[in-house]
């Protein structure tokens, strides 16, 4: 089975394999398999990957730095790989092959992206940023059915993106997990990191370091040196394509002006689209020439909008919606993703958990286009002969309004036949759905949703950007009562909350906020004891990292299930006792 952490695989691939030829024959996959694999078949199918194909060439790059750097590394593990049945694969961030070696591994120049050759480990892992492995009938190709597969990301230097992976390959071998190749793989990605920093000219590595110095976990740094850029994570999330781009003009305004009195003094200011962020940009020397810019974004106080900085982007002001309020990284990404698209009249797909706001998100869409109010259909309520009229009104383009149908999963069949009619006649109509994945699809709608995956948007559930619950509070609570304070919180009840697992996401979030406030009768912050009883677990005992968040999550919902059952919540989760135990107490969940 696929596997992005250090669980170990499942070794019975035969219901993997069942379902891979019902999907291959035309019929659903089966619920036998992960959601994750069952989507990356249907992207397969979606891009015209056939089950016969073979890795299609791809032309090398003349200078590849990777492959530079990696040379040393590979040719040191070259001959422990003689006589062996393991084959090494190096491949560049657009999973060209560049170098290989070992047991039949594919030819360098291969083509192994995802449009040309489907779902693999490599794939995986420069999506996930993380070591990810694939087994056998997991590949829509035919020639890698006998394979088993693990890629290790190799990172650049302080850039914080991948710009490659190392690929161990092993012939299919269902009783060993976890890959025998893990370690391999994970070591020479590891050397070949290192090669690159090493090799780094030094006015780069100076810049490199200031960079490193300045950018831990989540915080906005771009260090520039008038034509490239390396970008954390967190101003990845933060800035847009237009904004990095203005920051270069001024790096190179910086260097051209260093001689100058002022040129080599910190400057700050507004970022236009920032919502409320403002840059620091200092100058770095070398020798006692300034060969680059350190930029670092943070809130700007002085600004009533850091605190939120998601707002809708409205013509007319940008007025916040409740649940739609929120500064974490993912939940930006979607919705700039989301705005993005919505600039063209043309479909567009909402897809998330329920109760992640994806109703919410669509209005708003449309409130910041300033179009015309949407016809809107909810296939929750049942609507007979809405969709088929009103999609009839569109296609004969006769200004009907654009269209928005709410849980696309509960249309009808002569509903959803209704929207391919149209979409077939006019693939630009101005049509917007939303859809929860988990149930059970048939033919025609996964139809329907493949049409309309090149232009879909994923919401993040809640339990992926915890750090929105603080803002979002606010917004759910409302105006009070008259006479009444606004409903407050103590750090202890924050942390529950923080905590929590929210599968019913902000919905549910806002269900627990009005809870509280309809029935709760102390003054002062809400405390933990007020809180419903399944938010009072008690808290970890230091902040967890995002994975450690999820691994507690995953543990607390085993747990649930099985009543308290500490033996049968670590089978369920492929795990002993012993392990289950120690991570209890490492991300501070055991309970009396």
């Amino acid at each position: 089975m696929t596997r992005i952490d250090d669980t170990p695989a499942a070794t019975a691939l035969a219901p993997v394999r069942r379902a891979r030829e019902r999907f291959l024959g035309g019929r659903p996959p089966g619920e036998e398999i992960p959601d994750a694999l069952a989507e990356a078949w249907r992207r397969a199918r979606f891009l015209g990957v056939r089950r016969d194909l073979t890795p299609p060439p791809a032309p090398v790059p003349a200078h590849s730095p990777l492959l530079d750097a990696a040379r040393p590394v590979l040719d040191r593990v070259l001959p422990t790989l003689t006589g062996g049945d393991t084959a090494l694969v190096l491949a560049d961030s657009r999973c060209r092959v560049l170098w290989s070696g070992g047991a039949g591994p594919p030819a360098a120049g291969c083509d192994l992206s995802e449009r040309a050759v489907g779902h693999h480990s490599a794939v995986l892992a420069l999506r996930l940023g993380r070591r990810a492995e694939t087994h056998g009938p997991e590949h829509v190709l035919d020639v890698w059915q006998g394979l088993s597969a693990v890629s290790v990301p190799v990172y650049e230097p302080g850039a914080g993106r991948p710009a490659g992976t190392v690929t161990a390959l092993t012939p299919l071998r269902e009783d060993r997990a976890p890959h025998p190749g893990a370690a391999l793989a994970e070591a020479t990605a590891l050397a070949v990191e290192s090669e690159l920093l090493g090799r780094a000219r030094p006015p780069e590595r100076l810049l490199l370091d200031a960079y490193l110095g300045q950018a831990p976990e989540g915080r906005a740094v771009v260090a520039l040196d008038g034509s490239s850029r390396i970008v954390s994570s967190g101003a990845a999330r933060l800035l847009s394509d237009e904004t990095l781009t203005g920051l270069e003009r001024r790096a190179t305004a910086l260097l051209r002006d260093a001689g100058a009195a002022d040129g080599r003094r910190t400057r700050e200011f507004p970022v236009p689209d920032g919502a409320g962020l403002v840059v620091r940009m200092t100058p770095v020397v070398h020798e006692g020439e300034v060969i680059g810019a350190l930029a670092v974004a943070r809130p700007d106080p002085a600004d009533g909008t850091a605190a939120t900085p998601a707002r809708t982007p409205g013509r007319g002001g940008g007025e916040r919606l409740p649940g739609l309020t929120g500064a974490s990284g993912p939940w930006r990404v979607a919705v700039a993703r989301a705005t993005g698209l919505a600039r063209t009249a043309e479909p567009l797909l909402l897809t998330g958990e329920a109760g992640v706001g994806k109703s919410s998100l669509a209005r708003a869409l449309f409130a910041w286009r300033g179009s015309t109010a949407p016809l809107v259909v909810d296939a929750a309520e049942g609507a007979p002969g809405d969709v088929p009229r009103w999609c009839h009104a569109l296609a004969e383009g006769d200004g009907a309004p654009p269209l928005l149908v709410l849980h696309a999963e509960r249309l009808g069949q002569p509903d959803v036949a209704a929207l391919l009619s149209l979409l077939a006649r006019r693939p630009e109509v101005p049509l917007t759905a939303t859809h929860t994945p988990g149930t059970r699809v048939g033919p025609c709608l996964r139809r329907l949703l493949d049409l309309l995956t090149a232009r879909s948007v994923v919401l993040p559930p809640l339990r992926e950007r915890v750090e929105d619950i603080p803002v979002l509070l606010p917004e759910l609570a409302g105006r009070p009562s008259p006479g009444r304070p606004p409903l407050s919180w103590s750090l202890d009840a924050r942390r529950a909350l923080e905590q929590h697992s929210w599968p019913g996401n902000v919905a549910e979030l806002s269900q627990v906020v009005r809870e509280v406030a309809e029935h709760r009768r102390a003054t002062g912050p809400v405390r933990r004891g007020e809180l419903p009883p399944g938010l009072r677990v008690p808290p970890a005992a230091r902040r967890l990292s995002g994975m450690e968040r999820a691994e507690r999550t995953a543990i607390l919902e085993a747990l649930r299930r099985h009543g308290g059952n500490k033996a049968r919540a670590a089978e369920s989760l492929g795990i002993g006792r012993a392990t289950l135990y120690r991570k209890l107490r490492a991300l501070g969940a055991d309970q009396p």
